[in-house]
């Protein structure tokens, strides 16, 4: 080997080291822009079909945050909190609202901050922050922890996992949940250390151990997004009693059917 062809090469080698510590320094400062997405719009004109008031909700670090409730009748049905994922806006999720109408439960659904409108900037520390004072504002109303449902989609997972931790509620309910944020990025970005880059790493697979709540999780095998084996690692690890829905043509977004609506009812009814 050539002195000439040996220079030529550590050149080569160095080139692609710097060009890969600039990746790394890209992802750490950018990353999330890339993981929370409030101005992703997949809503596709569904009109609200179900009776919700606009609600205004207050966090502890002073932000407001946007909020659709919907009450039936908070003495003899549960109350389900919907964490939403880490895209879009409320109006993404009409035609599953639209379904809980014919449910015997009153609903309220949050928008994230810096989603729908609200102020401040998405964390794994702030979205923690806002399902909290979701929460608290549900108990100010006089509903009980063992009343409430909480209702987790994708990136909502995250969050009712986290709260759902050695409480009380009457279930939990997760869709599409992933087992942490490192193994999902992982999928994407196989060559880089992302355990190492990451800020927000929702660590479900070690938060799920400390829920002893009934719970639901609901999976499609032909999830493009969040590996069908996590869900499938995030029921094997749940404790009892769990129930799961798992469908072979549903991807990251599951298909509100007839199929997953009745099963829904089904797991609502066995609280009451």
């Amino acid at each position: 080997m050539s002195k000439k062809f040996r220079k030529s090469l550590l050149q080569l080698v160095l080139t692609i080291f710097f060009l890969y510590f600039l990746v790394l320094v890209f992802l750490y400062f950018y990353q999330r822009n890339l993981l929370y997405h409030p101005n992703e719009n997949n809503y596709s004109g569904d009109k609200i079909s179900v009776d919700i008031k606009e609600v205004k909700i207050q966090t502890e670090d002073n932000l407001e945050l946007l909020g659709w409730y919907h009450e039936k009748n908070l003495k003899d049905y549960k109350t389900l909190i919907y964490f939403h994922g880490n895209a879009g806006s409320l109006e993404n999720r009409i035609h599953k609202l639209n379904h809980f109408q014919d449910m015997n439960i009153n609903f309220l659904i949050i928008a994230w901050r810096g989603f729908s409108g609200n102020s401040g900037k998405p964390t794994e520390r702030g979205l923690y922050e806002d399902g909290k004072s979701a929460i608290n504002w549900l108990t100010k109303k006089g509903v009980d922890e063992k009343n409430m449902i909480l209702y987790g989609e994708s990136l909502g997972t995250g969050v009712a996992t986290h709260l759902a931790q050695n409480k009380n509620y009457a279930a939990i309910i997760l869709e599409t949940p992933f087992t942490s944020m490192v193994d999902a990025a992982k999928t994407f970005y196989p060559y880089i250390p992302v355990n190492l880059l990451l800020k927000d790493k929702f660590e479900n697979y070690k938060k799920i151990k400390n829920i002893n709540s009934p719970i639901m999780v609901m999976h499609g095998e032909i999830d493009q997004i969040v590996p069908f084996s996590m869900g499938k690692k995030i029921y094997a690890i749940a404790n009892e009693p769990k129930y799961s829905y798992f469908t072979k043509y549903d991807n990251h977004m599951m298909e509100f059917d007839k199929r997953l609506v009745l099963a829904l009812k089904s797991f609502i009814k066995r609280l009451n």
